[in-house]
């Protein structure tokens, strides 16, 4: 592989170094409850051409930008209803960089090698940028599909930027869609920044395939007085880890990021929140559900880091857990680290089963096991997204969300 990077000594570098590294093993901290040995026995092939049915997106309107097994496809993008004020494109990644460490913990070698991989080997992504002061009411759509190959596996790599400048504000809604049955691999990397007094809200729903492997991975920077405001719907794949970082580096700046991880099936799902207040008056609000059922498994991790001199901080973690099967897992580490004073912080995490008195109340009432089962299991996992301020927004994320809970195995 390394053959393609003559002329690029970063990009080499790095993936030499990826590739010497290896994959994490159960020694790792950040890795020990996601188990890569699997993985590591797999091979796969670069995608080709592939099509979909256009109808798989009826119902994402325009301005969408749409890539099919990692390769923009056009003709199904939409750019035509792009406001003013707004780019939106496929283009090349930009220079290499190697990711940093979050501040949550040490980094042993082979811990970032997804991200450096991603780094080294992506060729295009989503360039997404807003002018000064605009305002953009309509969501954009990012629309990532994984297509079947014919019997082969294959990989792609993508490395995205979503530039907010300052005062302007921005929806984003993004889309991970399957179309077939394929067993694909994809990596991600998404670089965001939100300038001085500029607002990003970004709603994601991860549903590929049952046999798709991803991995992703967002670095965003806040200035003073930003705010992003995200909800993550984690619905599908064999195996998925999304690692979020944040870094409010401006006064005032603000995050709010709740999610939703369901495992159902031999599903694997793990999520890593690296949350790093850095100046003061910053806030953070995080507030996520898990859901594991048959034998899926949920891995969450919710670190917070409070550095020097972040005083007046105000950050709230909350992660509760539903097991709807014995043969399920949920792993869940609440980490708080405060290094300053006069601050406001709280953190939790909780793992139980279904109220059996409310299970008793909808059966005595005549409720079927299974619908009352899933009555209660859909209200657990409203909270977080009852933060979502686009109505339209909020209602099409419960669709999918309902889509999902709907005849889930125990």
């Amino acid at each position: 592989m390394a053959s393609g990077f003559s002329g690029d000594d970063a990009r080499r570098a790095l993936l030499e170094a990826a590739l010497r590294d290896g994959l994490p093993g159960p020694r790792s901290e950040r890795w020990k409850y996601t188990p890569l040995r699997a993985l590591d026995r797999r091979s796969f092939g670069t995608p080709g051409p592939a099509t979909i049915d256009a109808a798989l997106l009826d119902g994402i309107p325009a301005p969408r930008l749409v890539f099919v097994n990692g390769g923009f496809d056009a003709a199904l993008s939409r750019l035509d209803a792009l406001p003013a004020g707004v780019e939106l494109a496929a283009d090349g990644p930009g220079e290499a960089s190697v990711p940093e460490a979050t501040g949550d913990g040490p980094v042993r070698p082979g811990d970032t090698v997804f991200a450096r991989l991603n780094v080294a080997l992506a060729r295009t992504g989503v360039h997404l940028r807003v002018a000064e002061s605009v305002q953009v009411a309509q969501p954009v759509h990012l629309v990532f599909v994984g297509a079947e190959a014919g019997a082969d596996a294959v990989a792609w790599h993508l490395r995205h930027r979503i530039e907010v400048a300052a005062s302007a504000s921005l929806r984003v809604i993004e889309h991970h869609l399957a179309h077939g049955v394929h067993r694909h691999l994809d990596t991600a990397t998404l670089a965001v920044s939100v300038a001085q007094d500029a607002l990003l809200e970004h709603a994601r729903v991860q549903g590929p395939a049952d046999g798709a492997t991803s991995f992703a991975r967002t670095d965003a920077v806040l200035q003073a007085r930003a705010g992003y405001h995200r909800v993550d719907l984690e619905l599908g794949g064999a195996l998925s880890r999304h690692e979020l970082n944040v870094r409010l580096e401006g006064e005032g700046a603000s995050l709010a990021a709740h999610g939703v991880l369901l495992a159902n099936g031999r599903r694997h799902v793990d999520t890593r929140l690296g949350i790093e207040h850095a100046a003061r008056d910053t806030r953070c609000e995080l507030l996520w559900r898990g859901i594991g059922a048959g034998r899926g498994h949920v891995v969450f991790h919710g670190g917070i880091t409070i550095h020097p001199g972040a005083d007046g901080t105000d950050a709230r973690l909350s992660n509760k857990n539903l097991l709807l099967s014995p043969n399920a897992e949920i792993d869940t580490q609440p980490v708080l680290v405060i290094h300053a004073d006069e601050v406001q912080a709280a953190h939790g995490a909780t793992v139980g089963q279904l109220d059996a008195n409310a299970l008793f109340y909808l059966r005595a009432r005549g409720v079927p096991q299974a619908e009352a089962r899933q009555m209660l299991t859909a209200a657990f996992c409203r909270e977080p997204l009852a933060a979502v301020e686009d109505a339209a927004v909020g209602e099409a994320l419960l669709a999918r969300l309902d889509a999902a809970l709907e005849g889930l195995s125990a």
